[in-house]
């Protein structure tokens, strides 16, 4: 039976109905005479408390609303990637076509195109034996096999008929022998994270190809990273490149409360990019949520859930998903004024007091599991949320409840920035947790001496730090020869080790040995001229040696010539500091 009341207060985004008896938290209900999308936030008897997805204006007191008995779900199936969507997945391109280029109030689309058939291949057969999360048969979408399965909330059971050849999303493919009927799209509630059969460790790094996060400060697969910054210190442009280059299957990119400009270069540029692991489009691989700031704000909340049960839903697909919330504090913003529009007790700086804990139930919803049901396979989710602290300030309470629940913080520098010093990571502020248990990986991946010399290079940039703020204050004359190589040698880190062009088609994405192989010959350059200092040698000889320009010509080499490039180095490295040569050295392993 319909449960059905009326508007007795409009409060922005948030409508009060009465009469509304049976109603429950989190159903989705029609509000007006439009049938505006909304949500049941808040019970009081029988008046409830509705956050609208969209915008209320022309709403009057009086006006029916209508619950439809259901949570906000999502459409899960086949036909999701490549889509551009609004924060409650309706397919934004759809909605043009219906509506023209601005969103209509109460339009309904759906996630999925309904006619469209896709070659459904089982890898069932009747008379087996089911249960929630088995696989049931497969369709090509693009580059992957897109595995149908029984969806989490169905019971199994023995199926009776399973059919081969060509269907939509919403024709039965599977009869079990009690009479459910099963296609190849299921909903989900978006508030409701799905079942996994265990959760793994985090053992192993996501490999980003930005050498300060993977060698420095990396995040592990299914692991969280926060990326906090003022305006201008390159979160978006951060978000973007790690969606590129990313070792992910899947990128989940969520635009929430972003400015639509930046909302546009995204959609402008990734439909124009080319995956480097297939050759073809990365949109092929790709979902985006756009949100953007005119969107009405209670859609906020809603983008961010919506993103990450679509990276659930590819996580059980046994894929390694990425995703990109841009920005949390947009998400936060939202959250506050829909708590002071129902006029709860606010907290620090006006957020409402449940602010870490919604955070951290976001974020909790990443990991490495095993996923439920046959065959047994394993995926992950890893969350990237970026942060935006007014003026910087990174003791705010979202960037501070996001630093106790996220693994990597990767601290940005608006003078960094304005340096075109882009990753702009500043590198004495950020930090990762994981490190320690990358010990076994790193053993079995990289050459023994990858961990000392990445510890070598955040101590030379520490001191080199230091030194500077000396020679602030006295000059560089005030300093011995060997604390001003230190400064030369800290100069090399930052500008041929840390800084990346993002636009360069070489530099743009550096493997972790290509990595590991100029941070050695950094370490190895500054060793040889310590010593040679010892020695006699000037330091102004040693700043003059071309090996220096070699160095700052790494990274700009291909990737195919590099370990050429880097050997022949090496072995002329001793003789341009007057010394007998030795056996060379090898860029990916130990001397």
């Amino acid at each position: 039976m319909a449960i059905k009341g009326s508007i007795i207060k409009i409060s922005g985004p948030t409508v009060i109905a009465k009469e509304m008896v049976g109603a429950r938290m989190y159903d989705v209900v029609r509000v007006g005479k439009e049938g505006l999308l909304g949500e049941i936030i808040r019970l009081d008897g029988q008046t409830v408390f509705v956050q609208v997805y969209e915008d209320t204006s022309g709403l009057y007191v009086g006006e029916p609303v209508e619950s439809t008995g259901n949570p906000l779900t999502v459409e899960l199936g086949p036909g999701l990637l490549t889509g551009v969507f609004d924060g409650i997945l309706r397919p934004l391109e759809a909605v043009r076509k219906q509506t023209g280029d601005f969103i209509a109030r109460g339009v309904i689309v759906q996630a999925i195109d309904r006619d469209k058939k896709w070659a459904f291949t089982p890898t069932a057969k009747a008379n087996d034996r089911v249960m929630p999360g088995d696989e049931l048969g497969w369709v090509q979408e693009f580059g992957f096999k897109h595995k149908i399965a029984v969806p989490p909330n169905a019971a199994g059971g023995e199926i009776a008929d399973i059919r081969q050849g060509e269907f939509t999303v919403t024709e039965t493919i599977c009869r079990l022998k009690d009479g459910t009927e099963l296609q190849m799209m299921h909903h989900w509630p978006v508030r409701q994270p799905r079942p996994v059969k265990e959760r793994l460790e985090p053992r192993e790094p996501f490999i980003t190809g930005q050498r300060i996060i993977d060698v420095l400060f990396p995040v592990a697969m299914g692991g969280t990273a926060a990326i906090p910054g003022p305006f201008g210190a390159g979160k978006t442009v951060m978000q973007q490149t790690l969606a590129k280059w990313g070792d992910a299957d899947v990128i989940i990119y969520v635009g929430c409360g972003e400015r639509g400009n930046e909302m546009t270069e995204v959609l402008e540029e990734f439909p124009e990019l080319i995956d480097p692991r297939t050759g073809r489009p990365l949109m092929e691989r790709t979902m985006i949520i756009a949100n953007t700031s005119n969107m009405p704000v209670a859609a906020r909340e809603a983008s961010v859930y919506t993103g990450i049960t679509l990276a659930e839903y590819w996580r059980d697909q046994g894929l390694k998903v990425a995703v990109m919330a841009d920005s949390t504090s947009r998400w936060a913003e939202a959250m506050r004024e829909i708590s002071s529009r129902l006029e709860e007790m606010p907290a620090e700086e006006g957020y409402p007091p449940y602010l870490s804990s919604r955070l951290a139930a976001f974020y909790e919803r990443s990991g490495r599991v095993v996923c439920i049901g046959r065959p047994e396979r394993n995926g992950s989710i890893t969350v990237v949320g970026a942060v935006s602290p007014p003026g910087g300030d990174f003791s705010e309470p979202v960037t501070q409840s996001t630093l106790r629940v996220v693994g990597t913080f990767w601290a940005l520098d608006d003078r960094l920035a304005s340096r075109r010093h882009f990753p702009s990571i500043n590198w004495l502020r950020s930090y990762s947790l994981y490190i320690e248990l990358f010990q076994p990986w790193y053993r079995e991946n990289m050459p023994a001496d990858f961990q000392e010399l990445r510890e070598r290079a955040s101590t030379l940039l520490q001191r080199e730090a230091e030194l500077q703020e000396i020679v602030q204050l006295v000059g560089p004359d005030a300093l011995q020869d060997d604390q001003r190589l230190i400064i030369e040698a800290g100069k090399m880190l930052r500008e041929d080790f840390l800084q990346q062009s993002a636009y360069s088609d070489v530099d743009s994405d550096c493997p972790l040995m290509k990595s590991y192989g100029i941070l050695k010959a950094i370490i190895r350059f500054y060793d040889e001229a310590s010593a040679a200092l010892k020695r006699g040698m000037l330091l102004d000889e040693i700043l003059n040696l071309k090996q220096i320009e070699e160095i700052a010509r790494m990274k700009e080499t291909p990737k195919d010539q590099f370990e050429t490039y880097i050997q022949d180095w090496f072995k002329r490295l001793p003789e341009a500091f007057g010394v007998k040569p030795a056996e060379p050295a090898v860029a990916g392993g130990e001397e």
